[in-house]
């Protein structure tokens, strides 16, 4: 996400994001199984850790993106899937992370929710994850641009 001068340049994303996560709901039982088809053991253990929210969203960013990228590989699945993945370490609720996203890096929490990108890859390397899976966690690779546009 980019900002201009301070000022986010997707505010509809954020606010879209920011009200679905108010909701503590768990997936659904056949979405939590569809990810679970996704994931290799070690990345599944990551992906539990994230919160319900979290793992709501990354489901939703998920099958928006194998609508989208026609063949996209299980590898690649699991990338979008764990897109987020580096959050768990900043350890910051919705409120926090409005907060980390308003005033910037400013405290080691704050800059490891601006840094969840190469977070998350090193997490998923450490998980066994298929390089096309790290590389897309960290925001490269030819699936990228696909995956950024299903994030919103």
């Amino acid at each position: 996400m980019s900002t201009l001068g301070g000022l986010v340049a997707h505010p509809w994303h954020l606010a879209r994001r920011f009200v679905t996560s108010l909701s503590p709901a768990a997936p659904s039982i056949e979405d939590e199984q569809w990810a679970d088809d996704q994931l290799l053991p070690g990345e599944r253990a990551l992906w539990i850790h994230l919160s319900n929210q979290d793992r709501r969203h990354s489901i939703a960013v998920a099958r928006r993106f194998t609508a989208v990228r026609e063949g996209a590989t299980r590898a690649e699945v699991a990338g979008a899937l764990l897109h987020d993945v580096g959050k768990i370490e900043c350890g910051l609720g919705t409120f926090g992370r409005v907060a980390a996203t308003v005033l910037g890096p400013r405290t080691d929490r704050f800059r490891a929710y601006h840094d969840h990108e190469a977070i998350g890859a090193r997490l998923a390397a450490e998980a066994g994850s298929d390089p096309a899976t790290v590389e897309l966690v960290a925001e490269a690779g030819p699936a990228y641009a696909v995956l950024g546009e299903c994030d919103y």
